[in-house]
């Protein structure tokens, strides 16, 4: 949920202050009007978006094909579209309301489209608790940047009737995401030109391309941290004055009067702070929690008895969790593999390599009683568990149980050398020269009937693999 929650406002934000700031130079504004414009526009940015790229207009062939593309002109209009705004927002008079409104949520919506991840919204054939939750969540956020815009119409409003001096620097904080949004259109229309080979490619214009699209990552900061700008110039320039002026007002009927001015500007600081922290801790939270992966439970090392097996007590595993060990190999790769009772009210224990054939060894994570993939995020029916196929994780073969324990062969953990990469630093000696090292320190090894031997020179290789036998003994 808040993925799609975050990316609507980074696509949307922008363009509802913008939209506030230019409305407020209209006597009055129809709020019934503006809801449905925005809808109206926000849809056919995406629909138009998605055609596009239905119809492999994005793709780098087609751009290479010959004549200019779609997406070219596509980006070409916006840009001119956004430049006419700017000057319009500066210079004009907040004519064609309704014109920029549909045009600016139009671009919005093309823009939150290039979002390959929004096809999950639709992809689905089944409504359940996660479609649920993605659609409030853009629902929640087209309502909060609509809700915003008429804040921001509001706050100037009562500005004007204040300082204009104050309105002024409260529209131009605003004006400065107009920069924000022309430069990684810029930079992108810059880059589809030097793809077409009608501008050179250079190391400077790459630099600038590159600089230019991290600015959209950073668009709620931006506005959150213009929201605090707007927040500080109306706290000291407007709603300190009307204190001061309530304070000195003797006269009733005008004392209330300012009194009311005053509860207004209190109401609408109290909803900008409000707003404010919804953006700036929505991102901070996708950025620190929710964007990553989940995190592998701590494995618990095994080691090899004198019959090379590992035991594992029953009375460890059997509580229905997620119990993750790992085997180091001679070579000093990771073998991790988990141990869990897959039924509720009898003893049905499975072990499994933490590791699938899909998703590699990315690992399976406990969420509440689900087993989770954490490569690709398929939640696993757990009775499956131990069963080959899909992206359950990859069974342990030949391992045993008593009534106490869990045996584990040293050959079945074996075949699972291939599915991890992990190599944990361990203790190695030349069985040639008896040298102590680190297995990360050398390049030089060798195996040798299922077990890997280091070497502190290539000369040494040689020598072992030429008569493995004669050097077993030295190096044991």
């Amino acid at each position: 949920m808040n993925y799609f929650f975050t990316f609507l406002l980074q696509a949307l934000l922008p363009f509802s202050l913008l939209l506030g700031v230019y409305h407020s130079k209209q006597s009055s504004v129809s709020a019934k009007k503006i809801i449905w414009l925005s809808l109206f526009g926000f849809i056919a940015g995406i629909v138009l978006r998605l055609s596009l790229s239905t119809g492999q207009i994005t793709n780098l062939i087609g751009l290479l094909t010959g004549q200019i593309t779609n997406l070219l002109i596509a980006n070409a209009v916006i840009l001119a579209l956004l430049i006419i705004f700017a000057l319009c927002l500066i210079f004009g008079k907040g004519r064609l309301p309704a014109f920029w409104q549909t045009v600016l949520m139009l671009i919005a919506g093309s823009f939150w489209a290039k979002d390959p991840n929004i096809t999950a919204l639709v992809s689905t054939d089944v409504i359940n608790t996660d479609s649920i939750l993605h659609i409030s969540a853009v629902i929640f956020a087209f309502v909060f940047c609509l809700c915003l815009q008429g804040w921001i119409y509001l706050l100037l409003k009562q500005a004007v009737k204040t300082q204009q001096k104050s309105t002024a620097l409260l529209k131009g904080a605003i004006s400065l995401l107009l920069v924000c949004l022309l430069v990684p259109l810029i930079g992108e229309l810059l880059l589809i030109l030097m793809k077409l080979q009608v501008l050179e490619l250079t190391k400077p214009r790459l630099s600038f391309v590159a600089k230019s699209g991290e600015i959209t990552r950073w668009l709620n900061y931006i506005c959150a941290a213009l929201l605090f700008v707007v927040l500080a110039i109306f706290y000291g320039k407007i709603h300190l004055s009307r204190k001061q002026q309530v304070n000195a007002t003797q006269e009733p009927i005008e004392k209330r009067q300012k009194l009311a001015s005053l509860r207004t500007s209190s109401h609408l600081l109290g909803w900008g702070y409000l707003a404010l922290a919804i953006t700036f801790a929505t991102q901070l939270y996708w950025e620190q929690i929710a964007s990553r992966p989940p995190q592998l439970s701590e494995a618990i090392p095994v080691t090899l008895d004198e019959k090379q097996q590992v035991h594992i007590p029953i009375e460890q595993v059997k509580d229905g969790k997620l119990h993750r060990f790992v085997w180091i190999a001679d070579d000093g790769k990771a073998v991790r593999f988990f141990v869990i009772n897959r039924q509720p009210d009898k003893l049905s224990l499975a072990a499994v390599f933490d590791a699938c054939l899909l998703c590699g060894d990315q690992g399976y994570v406990m969420e509440g009683n689900q087993v989770v993939c954490v490569g690709c995020g398929v939640h696993m029916f757990i009775p499956s568990i131990g069963k080959p196929g899909g992206c359950n994780p990859v069974p342990i073969e030949d391992w045993q149980q008593n009534e106490t324990e869990i045996l584990i062969n040293r050959t079945s953990l074996e075949e699972g050398l291939n599915l991890f990469s992990t190599i944990v630093e361990i203790d190695v000696k030349d069985p040639i020269s008896g040298t102590q090292m680190k297995n990360t320190k050398t390049e030089h090894k060798y195996n040798y009937e299922g077990k890997t031997y280091f070497f502190e020179s290539e000369k040494n290789l040689d020598l072992f693999r030429d008569n493995p036998e004669k050097y077993l003994g030295k190096g044991e």
